[in-house]
């Protein structure tokens, strides 16, 4: 009795192998259409792999734009870091530039003056309470300056050496308030004659010099240019004051007034250059009150 059922379950094994081989190689066949087993059976799987797939597409989409928010913003970083630098480096071009400018402009004065010992100088303090009456520049006694130099810019003549020391000078300008600040002026009037005056004062609210002693019958054209005339001072001939903007006549109507726009730009000075004259003429007395 053992036996039977030892030998059926053999046989039901082996019906149950051939059966399962069958069934594979059926499967395994080229077939167009899916059994509906088969069918539901996909469904069901594919409907599982969806709700596992879409949540974890989304956190995978969720961390990925994290990262590339992460990345943006450093690459943001990184564009103002570089933004800011091109923005400086665009300003020291700019300075540097300027700065050339002016030197170059300094240095064709000089070759224009060829007939004048100067000493280039550079501007290292100005008092903002008085910054229309002096500046201070680099170079003194041991530069070979000395009082009542003249000094100018590459555009024109701004003043004088009022004080100096072994390195440094104290240069008062031409719009500093001082009665005694005068300088001998030449300007052409009618049928290109020689005209003089005098330098006396600068007017702070139309911005202009002021050159007094101007015969009262005499017409000068608005732009003539305005020189020093080296004749009752120190200072060099030739150098630019600036041009005339308009006449105006004096109260006892004998003179006129000129007011003289300055060539140089007496707020914006970096560079000068001290002008001694070939001539010596320290002896002199002159209307700029004895260096005082």
């Amino acid at each position: 009795m053992p036996q039977f059922f030892l030998n059926k379950r053999l046989i039901i094994l082996l019906i149950s192998i051939i059966l399962l081989v069958a069934l594979i190689g059926y499967s395994l066949r080229e077939r167009g259409h899916l059994s509906k087993p088969e069918q539901f059976l996909k469904d069901v799987v594919g409907f599982g792999q969806t709700i596992i797939a879409v949540p974890a597409n989304s956190v995978k989409d969720f961390f990925g734009s994290i990262s590339d928010i992460q990345n943006t913003y450093t690459e943001n970083k990184k564009l103002k870091s570089r933004l800011d630098q091109l923005s400086q480096l665009s300003s020291e071009v700019s300075i540097l530039k300027d700065d050339n400018d002016k030197l170059r402009k300094i240095l064709g004065k000089k070759d224009d003056l060829s007939a004048y010992t100067t000493t280039q100088a550079t501007v290292i303090a100005r008092n903002p309470d008085q910054w229309y009456e002096h500046i201070i520049i680099n170079k003194g006694k041991t530069s070979g300056i000395k009082e009542n130099m003249a000094v100018i810019t590459s555009e024109g003549f701004i003043g004088k050496v009022k004080s100096v020391s072994a390195l440094y000078s104290t240069v008062e300008l031409l719009s500093a308030v001082n009665p005694k600040n005068r300088i001998s002026a030449e300007l052409l009037g009618d049928n290109d004659k020689a005209v003089y005056g005098t330098i006396e004062g600068y007017d702070q609210t139309e911005r202009v010099l002021l050159l007094k002693g101007i015969p009262y019958d005499l017409k000068i054209k608005k732009g003539t240019s305005v020189y020093t005339s080296g004749l009752a001072d120190i200072f060099p001939k030739g150098l630019p004051i600036g041009t005339v903007e308009k006449l105006v006549p004096d109260e006892n109507g004998l003179t006129q007034t000129a007011y003289v726009k300055p060539a140089a730009d007496f707020y914006d000075i970096e560079h000068v250059m001290v002008v001694k004259s070939s001539v010596d003429k320290a002896g002199l007395t002159d209307l700029n009150g004895g260096g005082q």
